[in-house]
């Protein structure tokens, strides 16, 4: 297979021009695809027909090799074609079925939000699940991680392989990392992403974020077309690559504040129509205290629903599993202080008896007596404790009396 996607395979294709796209960043057949005519001719200087009829060639050879679609397929052979399209579970089952079943390959899923919603999160449980087999939801697959904005971390990594019972150093040699230090960088990493593709088995690309970097260096009004124009460049070939290449590609965004917005949700995504139009599914992130929103916003078959999930140390999980956890935590805390009570009430009990003992003395000595008096009252009888309390209910029922015959 590797043979039949070399440059020099194509007829008309001779050692200089092969030189040439090389020297461009075109390794292979595939990458004439992505890249397509207009920028090839750009690249290495070629006439726009000259790259044309190349790029028709490479476009025949796929077809042939069975790579790419016809150009006139029936719809029901896309339909069976895509039964067995992968997919790679996000280890939920409240975003499996957001998803119908997980991030589809030959797409470009967009996943947009706040800070702290959990973006990268999602970016990196998507790469330990993706490495799975495929009985599992996974399709034993490499990722390509492009970090613009220093957020990878290997540690994380390795907590989710280990909450999912994986091993952590196959899972870290399974994912390539480029750091882009700016947007013309990260274009270029893209570009050149084609033969890592394929010597590493790569099944899913994420770009965090695909934005951030087009919105830090093109400020103001007038730099908005050329910005929108660099980024339409690089979003379109995320999504041709993971079209072409048959692997899943997913992309976080950032989001700004909308001013003319007085009632409902302000936050819009960044990268306006550009972005919207190519990206496949989108999916917005919110936070709702510690959990955490994810509403579908654009499908092509997908329903409009939205879904709860939260955050742990298998990454993005149910809601169910942090409730779980909330009630063993506090059963253990009330054991604890059932334990504590039983060793101590011993000392209460020998505490209390005492106080207990001098309590009654005092209520009887108010019993007997309805005024308490500071002299003590060592002689008295019952017969004289009960006419002095027959006197004082027939003293009282006789105040009580007079106001009323008046």
């Amino acid at each position: 297979m590797v043979e039949d996607l070399r440059l020099d395979s194509l007829e008309g294709v001779g050692p200089v021009t092969t030189r040439k796209l090389s020297d461009a960043g075109i390794h292979n057949v595939m990458d004439l695809i992505v890249r397509g005519p207009v920028e090839i001719s750009e690249i290495t200087g070629m006439e726009k027909d000259t790259a044309e009829k190349i790029v028709n060639k490479a476009r025949q050879h796929l077809v042939e090799g069975g790579l790419i679609a016809k150009d006139f397929v029936s719809a029901s052979e896309i339909y069976k074609n895509r039964q067995s399209i992968g997919k790679i579970t996000t280890g939920t089952n409240c975003l499996d079925t957001l998803f119908d079943g997980g991030i589809e390959t030959q797409a470009l899923t967009e996943v947009y939000g706040e800070f702290g919603c959990g973006k990268t999160q999602f970016a990196h449980t998507l790469s330990v699940m993706v490495q799975k087999p495929k009985e599992e939801g996974g399709l034993e697959g490499g990722v390509l991680y492009i970090d613009t904005e220093n957020t990878f971390r290997p540690e994380r990594i390795v907590s989710i392989a280990q909450a999912h019972e994986m091993d952590p150093e196959k899972v870290l040699d399974q994912i390539i990392v480029a750091r882009a230090y700016n947007s013309a960088h990260q274009t270029l990493i893209l570009e050149e992403a084609g033969s890592i593709i394929e010597e590493n088995n790569i099944k899913l690309i994420v770009a965090d974020s695909a934005v951030g970097l087009f919105r830090s260096e093109y400020l103001g009004r007038g730099t908005l077309s050329v910005r929108q124009q660099k980024l339409n460049h690089f979003v379109h070939l995320l999504s041709r690559i993971a079209e072409t290449y048959n692997c899943a590609a997913l992309a976080t965004n950032q989001v700004m504040a909308s001013p003319d917005v007085f009632f409902g949700d302000p936050t819009r995504p960044v990268g306006g129509n550009v972005v919207a139009h190519t990206s496949t599914y989108r999916i917005y992130f919110k936070k709702s205290g510690k959990k955490r929103i994810a509403r579908m916003v654009d499908s092509p078959h997908h329903p409009e629903e939205e879904v709860i999930f939260a955050l742990g140390e298998a990454g993005v999980i149910d809601p169910e599993e942090t409730e779980k956890k909330t009630k063993k935590t506090a059963k253990k805390a009330t054991t604890k202080k059932t334990t504590t009570k039983k060793v101590k009430e011993p000392e209460v009990v020998v505490e209390t008896s005492e106080a207990d003992i001098s309590t009654e003395s005092k209520v009887e000595t108010t019993e007997t007596s309805d005024e308490v008096t500071s002299e003590p009252k060592t002689d008295i009888t019952e017969s004289s404790e009960v006419k002095t309390v027959v006197e004082t209910i027939v003293d009282v029922e006789s105040d009580d009396s007079e106001p009323t015959k008046e």
